[in-house]
């Protein structure tokens, strides 16, 4: 039987139905869009309506920026002045033709906003993040100097679109466009397009202007300082080349047009007038090219903002006299010639405190060697790819021990010293502080390029190749560097191992009060324990060193020398200094603008940082570098090798204190000096004919040795006689009335460890006459002299015997005589690493008998600050010349970096 649903039923089984899947996505993705619409256009209309008003008089008058010192003080004011105003009617058709090009195609064509390269910059924003490609008009970019913070964000930008289109409404496209080339700052002092003409190229009427230079003014607005063609030619010429590109492209130019422009030397249009320096318009260089990096799209020089610095006027005041030829600079500079840049940046923040950047400065924003010398470093690097390294990442001790010989890198040309001489093994400390190449390159070769490099990257020095070559060790390759990276990089070492780049703008307040910080954020870059090994072998540079001209009494510094050879001629054609305090680290160049002409005088760079750092520091407290809990010091045996401690047989001039990373000190004790047999048989006697003192012992051990033979006259002190292979020697020409005393000491041959000294006296003149009677039984010597140390009170324990006439006893310790009734003495106090000699003569009924003596060397302690720093390898203790070999660069020369005698 069938069964007929009603109609309802029907509809109730319609309802209970599933839809498809994809009508539910359709639907739910436009309601998204509906409700994401309805947002987005909320807060649009929220940034519209909070967007800031239009000025119409800030769009007439150039609104200047002030520039503070780290007091708060003012010290210029850019924007205000050299200014020449144009009307549109001035500007000629190739200046428009190439500004448009240039900065905005359609500028004639949009309302303000240009939909297509909205377009474009959101595809690259959205492949590579806000921000990287922006999509400013001309009209916006007007807009933003005037009104707006450099600040990337989507209300900003909204904004910025939203007060352009405004501006066109009550604007003409030729009045915006008057408002930005007259605005805009061009470099070397100058603002708007019609000072530029005048600047560079000599020209008031802006249509006598061709078409290679209105290129040159199109592309000088987006980093003037940079583009600078009076020091930048090159740069420049890239820069042309691109305006010129854009113009083709555009059609505003021909191909051939381009072409005949594109092969016009830059200096051949530049006027020979440039202009006048003005107060601390070297410092200036380096805020603007700071405020152009960090401020991107900002023209501080019209918005009115106040930039606050780190400026020290009285530093950088004492800095450019020093570099001026005034009667009263105390420093002597060979020539009228001489180049010379010179940074100082705080040692704790980084913040530059005075930049001079050339001699006799007569032209604004001229060359600044401070901050662009771009020369070979030379052995100012070690420490920066070498030496930092190894002890960072294989905690070298400063006494490493490195074999100073003939050396030929793998695949690479002989690396030499000055001199091509070698000096065997060597430690870290004397290397460096000798400024040796072999040892540098060789390090550096053992550490690897993988790690030297990122080191050196880490403390801001950037390198002309991806993998270092060995003579990177030496400053010799293709990396330049300037004095202001130098500085700061050395500033780490003198920093706890915390790195900040160096700057000079601290911050900046834009008109409506909004702040943006500009300091750089700091970076531990280093373990404490390199920047402190590091220094300290740094401060024996200037102690003992290469660097002894910097050298300053009574204040803690260290640093580095460097120079480098001319190509193809002897000489230096690049000499540096970098030194540092824990307050400030200063980083000096000079040289000729001729790479290749060779310097008079490699010191001035020495002479220029004693000068700064003493008159610097005069007024302030200037602390030691701390040392950290991760080092400690250690008294080694010098020519160990691995680093053994001393034996209490080792002599002091073979031992030497070295720092080392806590944990591993070394822990051996050395057993290369063993305790000499003396001599025995010492004897006297004068020689009446000869009037001389014949001297001889004996000497039955089988240890190849020679005899130091001293005396001394009276009570006076001991003067060395000879060295001999000899059992004997004579005195002569010897004083009347007199006694001597004669100590002979034996000496290894093989490792310079001495025996005890034995002594023995004679006295000449005053005999009386003889008679007949027997004469007395001479007084014996004492027998069994020794002497022993006791640790538990610090004291030395003296005993002998006798057997002879009933006696006094004379004890000389060391020169110190007294005279006692026992068989003993007992030395309290004895010091760590003292020798003692003890010399004892019986004396009966006024009659002396022949005198015996011992000696005993305390034991050092572990850590000894007493011992002298002398570096293993080298029995000369004078100072090496700082003439290391830079080796070829790209044109085979070699560099070598020649120091005077010290």
């Amino acid at each position: 039987m069938t069964t007929n649903h009603s109609r309802t039923a029907r509809r109730r089984q319609k309802k209970t139905m599933k839809k498809p899947l994809w009508k539910k996505i359709l639907m739910t993705l436009f309601i998204i869009f509906i409700f994401a619409g309805l947002g987005v256009t909320t807060v649009f209309g929220y940034f519209i309506a909070t967007a800031p008003k239009i000025d119409f008089d800030k769009l007439d008058v150039p609104y200047a920026s002030q520039f503070y010192d780290k007091n708060g003080d003012p010290f210029a004011e850019i924007g205000a002045e050299n200014r020449v105003k144009i009307e549109y009617d001035d500007l000629p058709e190739v200046l428009i033709n190439a500004v448009t090009a240039t900065e905005d195609a359609r500028f004639f064509d949009h309302p303000g906003i240009d939909i297509r390269r909205i377009g474009g910059a959101i595809k690259a924003n959205i492949q590579h993040g806000f921000g990287s490609e922006g999509a400013s008009t001309i009209t916006q970019q007007v807009v933003e100097n005037m009104f707006l913070t450099p600040e990337k964000s989507i209300k900003l930008k909204v904004q910025e679109q939203w007060l352009a289109l405004k501006l066109e409404r009550e604007f003409s496209k030729e009045q915006i466009l008057e408002m930005y080339l007259n605005k805009i700052f061009y470099g070397s002092n100058a603002y708007g397009v019609a000072k530029a003409a005048e600047v560079y190229f000599g020209k008031e009427d802006l249509h006598d202007l061709t078409l290679v230079e209105a290129a040159m003014l199109a592309g000088l607005p987006q980093r003037p300082t940079a583009y600078n063609p009076f020091e930048n030619p090159d740069l420049m010429a890239e820069r042309v080349d691109t305006v010129l590109k854009l113009m083709v492209r555009h059609g505003k130019i021909t191909q051939e047009e381009a072409d005949e422009a594109r092969n016009t030397d830059i200096a051949s249009v530049l006027t020979d007038k440039k202009p006048k320096s003005f107060p601390y318009d070297a410092y200036i260089q380096q805020v603007q090219r700071e405020l152009e990096d960090k401020l991107e799209g900002v023209d501080y020089n019209t918005a009115g903002l106040k930039v606050y610095t780190a400026l020290d006027t009285s530093i950088q005041d004492h800095v450019e006299f020093l570099l001026t030829d005034s009667d009263e600079n105390p420093i002597s500079y060979p020539d009228d010639e001489l180049l010379a840049g010179m940074t100082v940046v705080d040692t704790k923040s980084g913040a530059i405190q005075a930049i001079g950047g050339s001699r006799n400065r007569e032209d604004a924003f001229g060359s600044n060697y401070a901050i662009d010398a771009n020369r070979q470093p030379g052995s100012t690097i070690k420490p920066i790819v070498s030496y930092g390294p190894a002890i960072e990442y294989e905690k070298w001790s400063t006494y490493h021990q490195i074999n100073d010989e003939p050396y030929t890198p793998p695949g690479s040309n002989p690396i030499r010293n000055w001199n091509r001489q070698y000096q065997g093994w060597v430690s870290a400390r004397y290397a460096l502080k000798e400024s040796l190449n072999v040892p540098a390159a060789k390090t550096l070769v053992e550490i690897g390029s993988e790690r030297a490099k990122p080191f050196a990257e880490s403390l801001g020095i950037e390198f002309a190749s991806d993998v270092l070559d060995p003579r990177d060790a030496i400053g010799g390759t293709a990396t330049n560097i300037s004095p202001l990276q130098l500085a700061g990089a050395f500033s780490a070492f003198g920093n706890e191992g915390i790195y900040t780049e160096p700057y000079a703008v601290v911050k900046v307040e834009f008109p409506d009060g909004s702040v943006v910080d500009l300091k750089p954020d700091s970076e531990a870059v280093m373990s404490d324990y390199t920047a402190y090994m590091v220094t300290d072998m740094l401060k024996s540079v200037l102690s003992d060193g290469t660097g002894t001209n910097a050298d300053i009494s009574g204040l803690p510094v260290a640093g580095k020398t460097g120079t480098t050879n001319a190509p193809d001629k002897p000489g230096a054609n690049n000499s540096w200094f970098a030194g540092y305090t824990t307050n400030y680290s200063i980083a000096i160049w000079t040289g000729y603008e001729e790479s290749n002409r060779v310097l008079e005088e490699t010191k001035i760079p020495q002479f220029l940082f004693k000068n700064t750092m003493t008159e610097i520091s005069k007024d302030i407290e200037t602390s030691d570098f701390v040392k950290p809990d991760s080092v400690v010091e250690v008294a080694v045996e010098k020519g160990s090798n691995p680093p053994a401690l001393p034996s209490s047989y080792t002599p002091k001039e073979n031992i030497v204190t070295e720092l080392f990373v806590k944990g591993t000190e070394p822990s051996s004790v050395s057993e290369k000096f063993d305790e000499l047999d003396p001599v025995s048989g010492l004897t006297a006697k004068y020689n009446e004919g000869n009037n001389s003192i014949d001297v001889s012992w004996k000497y039955d051990a089988d240890a190849d040795v020679s005899f130091e033979v001293a005396y001394k006259v009276g009570d006076g002190d001991f003067k060395q006689l000879t060295t001999t292979s000899d059992l004997q020697v004579a005195i002569t020409e010897v004083e009347q009335d007199t006694t001597y005393t004669i100590q002979v000491t034996a000496v290894s041959n093989e490792n310079n460890s001495k025996s005890a000294a034995q002594s023995t006296t004679v006295t000449i003149g005053n005999e009386e006459e003889p008679d007949d009677e027997e004469p007395d039984e001479p007084i014996p010597s004492v027998e069994g002299l020794s002497a022993s140390f006791n640790e538990a009170n610090a004291s030395i324990n003296v005993t002998w015997q006798y057997n002879g006439p009933s006696a006094q006893f004379e004890v000389d310790i060391n020169g110190s005589k007294q005279t006692v009734q026992s068989k003993s003495v007992q030395i309290n106090g004895a010091t760590p690493g003292n020798t003692y000699t003890i010399t004892v003569t019986p004396i009966a009924d006024g009659n002396r008998g022949e005198s015996r003596n011992t000696s005993i060397t305390v034991p050092a302690n572990d850590n000894n600050d007493d011992q002298n720093n002398d570096d293993p390898g080298n029995d000369d203790d004078s100072n090496n010349d700082d003439n290391t070999d830079d080796e070829p660069n790209d044109d085979d020369a070699d560099q070598d970096e020649r120091e005077d005698e010290q």
